[in-house]
């Protein structure tokens, strides 16, 4: 909506307690009858002064220079009202002088953007935020921070002055100084321009200055165990307690598809039965907060059941001896040299194969594993889900024996067509 009318005027101010000297510079701007008063940061005698011409006086090369530096602000004020014009907001008094001043400039910083954003997510965390979620867009932060530091020696940048230059060399940083694959460099970036997307929503910013970049992210192979490693995993004999504790928590993922975390936060109430008697983990899951429902197979059973009683677990209400991430990840390359799997061993490995070996190679369907891993889409379970080559000859076997049953395309038939 554009306002009734604008005011521009230029005048002295008088401070408190003057009694002589130059006096400050002020613009008035006046929008529908309200006024808002701003410094220009000039002074100026009195005497010299043309309150009905609202300017300098005389010809002497300061007055020029005076009027001249008027003449820039009054332009700078046209621009702020077509500037709020152009992006639907309300022209105000108070709207163009905080154009005019750089309040909002102070405003539009992106590291202080990034960092307001943080902290509006940190307090989402649990109510449809996972903890995992602040962290990666904190880690985004602090990698953006010392990116514009390195090249451009500030602590921020103003939003409006992203480009594709700037994308451009924020990847190849990436790339280069902190050693990132192409995924993980996109997967930061994804971050810091949801910032930027966000300053284009609220009309800060025109359009997306990155638009132009590419974002698509390469294809990884998942990288599972197959039926023989985790059948050699399972039944080794491991005198060890600790080692033996560490391939139970191993193979208890690879029999449910729960991430480490997810296993680490396993309460007893999530153990719960279904309506056919059976045992079943429905839970939330740690990362998107998505519901994952998993009938519980025999031998997650048997770990189940064989830590019921545990001391260490029943000091802590956990169902299973979870050590710390990074000691599991440890124990789990002793566990492979043991086993002799040569493989190196993660907890997302654990996953992948529940997702691969476990379910889709036994004919379990994609939608079923979906819901068991939590996943909010059939497109993410893809990405686990690799469909194994000896899937595809098994399912072809079974394709050419009903074919055959139903007499579909016969020999018979085929060698007719040839002789034709």
């Amino acid at each position: 909506m554009l306002e009734k009318s604008l005011g521009l005027m230029f005048f002295l101010k008088q401070p408190k307690n003057y009694q002589r000297g130059p006096m400050y510079i002020y613009l008035k701007v006046t929008v529908d009858g309200i006024s808002k008063d701003i410094s220009v940061k000039r002074s100026w005698e009195p005497s010299r002064w043309n309150s009905k011409g609202n300017c300098a006086s005389g010809n002497k090369e300061d007055a020029k220079a005076l009027n001249e530096y008027l003449d820039v602000l009054q332009n700078k004020a046209y621009e702020a009202r077509k500037y709020l014009i152009d992006r639907g907001k309300v022209v105000t008094a108070l709207a163009m002088v905080e154009l005019l001043s750089g309040v909002n400039e102070r405003k539009w910083m992106l590291l202080a953007l990034f960092e307001a954003h943080n902290k509006e997510l940190k307090k989402m965390i649990g109510k449809g935020v996972a903890k995992g979620t602040h962290t990666n867009f904190d880690t985004s932060y602090r990698h953006t921070s010392k990116f514009i530091n390195c090249e451009y020696k500030v602590h921020d940048i103003n939003i409006r002055s992203l480009d594709l230059d700037f994308i451009k060399k924020l990847y190849n940083w990436y790339r280069t100084d902190q050693g990132l694959n192409h995924n993980s460099a996109l997967k930061n970036i994804a971050n810091m321009k949801k910032i930027v997307l966000d300053c284009v929503d609220n009309g800060w910013l025109v359009g997306d200055p990155f638009a132009k970049f590419e974002m698509t992210r390469e294809d990884v192979d998942t990288i599972y165990l197959d039926k023989e490693e985790i059948q050699r995993i399972a039944s080794k004999k491991i005198d060890n307690d600790r080692l033996s504790r560490v391939r139970d928590l191993f193979v208890f993922c690879c029999f449910t598809g729960l991430s480490f975390i997810d296993v680490k936060q396993l309460k007893r109430s999530e153990v719960t039965m279904a309506h056919n008697s059976e045992l079943r983990i429905y839970k939330n899951r740690q990362k998107t907060g998505t519901p994952a429902v998993i009938p519980l197979l025999p031998i997650a059973l048997v770990i189940l059941n064989k830590y019921k009683d545990d001391n260490a677990c029943l000091v802590k209400d956990m169902l299973l001896p979870v050590l710390s991430n990074q000691k599991y990840n440890s124990y789990l390359k002793e566990l492979a040299d043991s086993c002799d799997v040569n493989k190196e061993l993660t907890s997302k490995m654990a996953r992948n194969s529940f997702a691969t070996t476990v379910t889709l190679a036994n004919n379990v369907p994609i939608e079923t594993i979906s819901k068991m891993m939590g996943h909010k889409t059939i497109k993410q379970t893809q990405h686990y889900a690799k469909v194994l080559a000896i899937k595809v000859t098994e399912d072809m076997t079974l394709l050419k024996k009903k074919l055959h049953r139903n007499k579909f395309i016969s020999a018979e038939q085929i060698d007719q067509c040839s002789k034709i």
